[in-house]
C-alpha cells in the first residue's frame, strides 16, 4: 500500500493528508485485538481532526486493550480519482488496513451535507452500500452523531446507529461484536442483540409507513423497542476525556487543543438543534478541566487552548476559570479562546481579558432584527441591550465584527427584513465613530432551516424565489464597503432542510445524487446542484416537500420513534409560545417541565 501511495501523493494537493504517523497517532497490534473499529469522518481530514467526539471515541476505544480504533477521512477529489484509477481501496492512517478488513465501521454524522461522501467512502472501500446488501464477511457499518436523531433519510445505508452521547455504549458494542466473533454466530443475531441495547437503533428491524406521499410511522419488527431513548453522559468529571489526540500535519480548522468544559444549553431558542437535543446543561469542575488543560498541553505543544461548549459564559465558575488559566498561561505564550460568547457585556468582559495582546474578531449571532422577531424565536435580549454591548466591545478594543442572522422564520415580515440592513447600518455608524477606518463588519445570512426534535420541526421554510428576493432585500440597502456581506446559497439550505426532515425515502435521493457525481456538498466550490436536481427528479422528490408541505402536531414525524427526553407536549407549548411572541426563560433559572431532567441524575 505505501510504495503504491509514494508513486503519486506528491502530485496531489496536501498529502500529508493521507499518511498518518501524527504525533500520538496509535498503532495497536491489529493481530491482538478482539474488535477493530475504523472511525470515518465523511469531510476533508482537516476538518475531521477538528472533531472533538472523533478524538473522545479514538481515546476510549484504544484505552482498553482488548480493542482497537483507526482513522479514516473523506479524500478530496484529487486524491479519489487517483485512488480508483490505480484500485487503491479506502485505507486507515494508523495501518493502512482496507476499511473492508475492519470488523465495524463507524461514521461520525455532523452535517446533512456529508451524506454523499458516506457512500462515496463505503464504496471507495469496496464495501456494500446498503445495509441489505452485506453478507457475513462484509463489516458493520454504524453511525452516530446529531444528524442520527433523525436517522431516516440515512437508514437503508447502515446497520446500526447510536442515538445521543456514543461515550455511554461504544464499549459495549464491541463487546457484543466480540462475543458474537468468537461464537461464530450470524449477522442478524448481533443486530438483535444490539437492537437490545439502549440508545441503539437498528434500522432494519423497523417498517417505515406510508399513504400515499405522507408518512404515517415506523412500527418496530420482533423485539426491537417502540421507541429509541437517547443517551446522555452523566457526570462529565468521570468521562474519559482525551489529553493526547493525535496531533494533526495539516494545519486544521481548529489547530488547538479543545477541552470541552460544559455540555448543553439552556437558552432554549426555538430553532435550534443542538439546544434542544443536548440538555441538560452539564459542566465539568473547574479542577478537571484545568487539569485536563495541563495535562494536554504538555502531550500536544499546542499554543491556544479552546474552552468549548454551546454557550461558553453560561459555565457557572467561568470567571475564576479565565482568571486561573489566564494567570498560569500567560508567561507560556498559551492563548485561551472561547468559541461561543453571549451578547452582553459579561462576555464582552471575560474575552477582553483573554485576549489582551491581540483582538480577533468578536462574533456575535443576532439572528433576527427586531425585538418582536427575537421574541418568537426566544432571542433574550433587546436592541437597547445589544448597542450597550457593542460600545464596550468597540471601547475594550475590537476592530472587526462578524454578525449573523438568518432570514426566513416563522413570522417574518418585510419590516423585519429591511430591519437587518439598518441594524447592520446602525452598527457600522458606531463602529466607525469608535474605531475609524480599522473598524470592519462581516455579516452572514442564512436561511433559516426547520430541524427535528426542535420547536419549529413543524414550521416550513420559505422557497428558493423566495429566499434570493430576501437576500436582495438587505444587500440593496447595505452598501458600505466597510461591510462585507455573504449569504449561503438557497440551493443548499432547501437541500440540507430536505435531508433534515426527511423519511426513509430521501435516502434514495442521496444515492441517486451520489451516482450522478455529487460529493463534498458543503463545501461551494464542489456543490453539484445538477447531480441533485437530476436525483430529485428521478426520485420523484421536489422541495414542497420542505416549503409547501406543512406538517401539523398531530402529524406522525419520521423521527418519533427517536427519544431525547424533551417531551412533545413542551415542543408544542414553544411552538405556540412562539405564535403569541412570549419568552421563555433561561430553564437553569427556573425548570420549564421540558421532561428532559428526568432522565438523568443531576445531583452532582
Amino acid at each position: 500500500m505505501i510504495e503504491k501511495l509514494e508513486e503519486f501523493l506528491p502530485l496531489i494537493s496536501k498529502p500529508a493528508r493521507y499518511v498518518g504517523g501524527e504525533v500520538n497517532g496509535l498503532g495497536k497490534d491489529w493481530a491482538s485485538a478482539r474488535a477493530r473499529m475504523a472511525l470515518a469522518f465523511p469531510d476533508l481530514y482537516e476538518i475531521g481532526m477538528s472533531h472533538l467526539g472523533l478524538k473522545i471515541l479514538y481515546h476510549i476505544i484504544n484505552a482498553n486493550p482488548s480493542y482497537l480504533a483507526e482513522r479514516v477521512f473523506a479524500p478530496w477529489p484529487d486524491m479519489e480519482k487517483e485512488m480508483r484509477q490505480r484500485k487503491i481501496p479506502l485505507y486507515s492512517l494508523e495501518s493502512f488496513h482496507p476499511l473492508g478488513e475492519f470488523d465495524i465501521v463507524g461514521f461520525s454524522l455532523q452535517y446533512e451535507m456529508n451524506y454523499t461522501n458516506v457512500i462515496n467512502m463505503l464504496d471507495l472501500a469496496s464495501i456494500p452500500k446498503l445495509g441489505a446488501e452485506r453478507g457475513e464477511k462484509d463489516p458493520f457499518v454504524i453511525a452516530g452523531g446529531p444528524c442520527s436523531l433523525n436517522p431516516e433519510p440515512m437508514a437503508d445505508f447502515f446497520d446500526a446507529l447510536v442515538i445521543g452521547e456514543a461515550e455511554e455504549v461504544i464499549l459495549r458494542l464491541l463487546e457484543a461484536f466480540a462475543e458474537f466473533k468468537q461464537q461464530g454466530r450470524r449477522r442478524q443475531e448481533l443486530l438483535d442483540d444490539w437492537a437490545g441495547v439502549e440508545g441503539v437503533y437498528v434500522p432494519s428491524l423497523y417498517e417505515p409507513r406510508y399513504e400515499g406521499k405522507r408518512f404515517c410511522g415506523i412500527t418496530p419488527k420482533r423485539r426491537a423497542p417502540e421507541r429509541v431513548k437517547r443517551l446522555w453522559i452523566k457526570d462529565l468529571d468521570a468521562a474519559p476525556f482525551p489529553t493526547a489526540p493525535p496531533v494533526s500535519f495539516v494545519e486544521a480548522v481548529h489547530d488547538r487543543f479543545i477541552v470541552e468544559i460544559m455540555r448543553g444549553c439552556s437558552r432554549g431558542c426555538r430553532f435550534c438543534h443542538a439546544g434542544m437535543t443536548y440538555r441538560p446543561v452539564r459542566e465539568r469542575s473547574l479542577e478537571t478541566v484545568c487539569r485536563l488543560v495541563e495535562e494536554g498541553l504538555a502531550k500536544t505543544g499546542y499554543e491556544t487552548i479552546t474552552l468549548a461548549s454551546l454557550s461558553s459564559t453560561d459555565y457557572s465558575n467561568i470567571e475564576k476559570l479565565v482568571g486561573r488559566l489566564s494567570c498560569e498561561l500567560a508567561e507560556r505564550h498559551v492563548s485561551i479562546a472561547l468559541p461561543s460568547l453571549r451578547l452582553d457585556s459579561f462576555s464582552i468582559a471575560i474575552a477582553d481579558r483573554i485576549q489582551e495582546v491581540r483582538k480577533s474578531g468578536f462574533t456575535f449571532a443576532p439572528e433576527a432584527a427586531t425585538d418582536r422577531l427575537r421574541r418568537v424565536i426566544n432571542k433574550d435580549y433587546t436592541e437597547g441591550e445589544m448597542f450597550r454591548s457593542l460600545e464596550s466591545a468597540l471601547e475594550a478594543g475590537w476592530d472587526v465584527f462578524k454578525l449573523y442572522f438568518m432570514v426566513g422564520l416563522p413570522t417574518e415580515t418585510d419590516d423585519d427584513l429591511a430591519a437587518i440592513a439598518a441594524l447592520v447600518e446602525k452598527i457600522r455608524a458606531l463602529g466607525r465613530k469608535a474605531r475609524g477606518n480599522r473598524f470592519r463588519a462581516n455579516v452572514s445570512v442564512s436561511a433559516f432551516i426547520p430541524k427535528a426534535h426542535t420547536p419549529f420541526q413543524w414550521e416550513n421554510m420559505v422557497g428558493e424565489d423566495a429566499l434570493r428576493g430576501k437576500y436582495s432585500a438587505i444587500t440593496s440597502r447595505v452598501r458600505s464597503r466597510d461591510v462585507k456581506l455573504n449569504w449561503r446559497e438557497p440551493i443548499l439550505c432547501l437541500l440540507e432542510a430536505l435531508l433534515a426532515r426527511g423519511d426513509r425515502r430521501v435516502g434514495n435521493v442521496v444515492y441517486e445524487a451520489w451516482r450522478a457525481g455529487a460529493r463534498f456538498d458543503g463545501w461551494s466550490s464542489e456543490l453539484r446542484v445538477d447531480a441533485w436536481r437530476t436525483a430529485m427528479t428521478s426520485c420523484g422528490a421536489d422541495f414542497g416537500q420542505v416549503t409547501d408541505f406543512a406538517y401539523r402536531p398531530e402529524d406522525s414525524l419520521p423521527w418519533d420513534h427517536v427519544e431525547t427526553g424533551v417531551t412533545r407536549s413542551y415542543l408544542i407549548q414553544e411552538l405556540e409560545k412562539s405564535r403569541s411572541e412570549q419568552f421563555t426563560a433561561d430553564c437553569r433559572e427556573q425548570c420549564l417541565g421540558c421532561g428532559v431532567c428526568g432522565h438523568v441524575d443531576l445531583s452532582h
